[in-house]
């Protein structure tokens, strides 16, 4: 799912180039499919618990492969906003049907494996979509529309494998009333909700800065239109993460958010640096050191807010993590993309620095450990 929600970011640059789409639209775009997500995640995030994981995975699935079949035909930005809209839609759906379907699942042992296979899909399904894309748009024909099919073939038959898995959660009543908007994780982990509030809008930001600005910093600032390039750059961010995660499965959560989100930050002075002089391998590395960081922080903020937790919890617990990092993506965005027109690229990127800054600070000083003792706690 995530690798076709990644494989339109290399496209960017030919829309800018042959449709005249500006930074301000692409960055609408973001704004669109994230915006669609965190209505989705709302409404139904807690759908799942009710009606079963493999319905609302395979729905998930389908809106992904409506929005892949408008994308066949992008010439105006308004499509590209409708295809991203449906594509929010199904990750909205995914982000908490299919993630907590994937901790169910899980083994036991290593404790650690759950929260790193749920939270790291997302960064390792950008980045192969991503990859893939530029690839194919650059090496492959049809460059507009091949990737497209492609990942049509993927989801159809990741939707034909969900259906004949089993099951981990028995259809109960109270449907309906779940579709009542609503936000709450269990009392024995609130605590810990500031600190991975700052952890998840900072590097979701992040991405949605990779995503809309990018590919027109790569081109006018870094001196290179190769899609390729452009693929591999979004997944030096995107991709690092998956490696990070299970690092920060060695350490306590409190100290593996602060370790994370303290090289998160150098990654970001290293990135404006690099912007600063020009300099693509200095900002290639210093995107690799923040995708790093970034898996062992994100991993680390899951791990402490799944502790203890119960199948009925999952799904609410993960549409409050992607509330917060659909957040961080969506509101930067939407204010980057009305500053586009006055501020030049770096001068945005400088705005995004600063907010990994206050992110860090308050995560060297308040990150937390779960409570291990909850039996006087409430459950929610």
């Amino acid at each position: 799912m995530f690798a076709a929600v990644g494989s339109t970011i290399p496209l960017f640059n030919i829309y800018r180039a042959e449709d005249g789409f500006t930074n301000a639209g692409i960055s609408l775009t973001v704004v669109a499919y994230s915006a669609a997500t965190l209505g989705t995640l709302l409404v139904v995030g807690r759908l799942s618990n009710h009606v079963g994981r493999r319905p609302i995975a395979i729905a998930s699935l389908g809106l992904l492969v409506l929005g892949c079949l408008l994308l066949l035909n992008v010439h105006a930005i308004g499509i590209l906003i409708a295809g991203r809209l449906l594509m929010g839609l199904g990750a909205g759906l995914a982000s908490s049907s299919l993630t907590a379907y994937i901790v169910d699942a899980a083994p036991a042992r290593p404790a650690w494996l759950a929260s790193v296979a749920s939270s790291q899909t997302v960064m390792l399904g950008l980045a192969v979509g991503a990859v893939a894309s530029g690839a194919l748009v650059q090496f492959g024909p049809w460059p507009r529309d091949l990737i497209f099919l492609v990942v049509i073939g993927l989801l159809l038959l990741s939707a034909a494998l969900i259906a004949v898995s089993a099951e981990t959660v028995t259809a109960a009543p109270g449907g309906w009333r779940s579709l009542r908007p609503s936000v709450r994780v269990p009392a024995r982990v609130k605590h810990l909700l500031p600190v991975a509030a700052a952890v998840f809008l900072s590097t979701w930001a992040t991405g949605a800065f990779y995503q809309a600005f990018v590919p027109a910093l790569v081109e006018d600032q870094l001196h290179t239109n190769s899609s390729l390039v452009l693929g591999l750059v979004f997944a030096a961010y995107m991709g690092p993460s998956a490696v990070g995660a299970p690092l920060g499965g060695r350490f306590s959560p409190a100290a593996a958010q602060r370790i994370g989100m303290i090289a998160f930050l150098v990654g970001w002075i290293g990135m404006i640096t690099a912007i600063t002089t020009g300099a693509l391998p200095l900002f290639i590395a210093a995107t690799i050191v923040a995708g790093v960081a970034q898996g062992i922080a994100i991993s680390a903020a899951t791990r402490g807010l799944l502790h203890g937790s119960r199948p009925i919890d999952r799904a609410s617990v993960f549409a409050v993590i992607y509330l917060l990092s659909y957040s961080g993506a969506t509101i930067p965005s939407l204010i980057s993309a009305q500053l586009s027109d006055v501020f030049s690229v770096p001068h945005i990127a400088l705005g995004y620095g600063a907010l990994a800054v206050l992110a860090t600070l308050l995560t060297v000083i308040a990150a937390r450990n779960p409570h291990t003792n909850t039996t006087s706690q409430p459950d929610e």
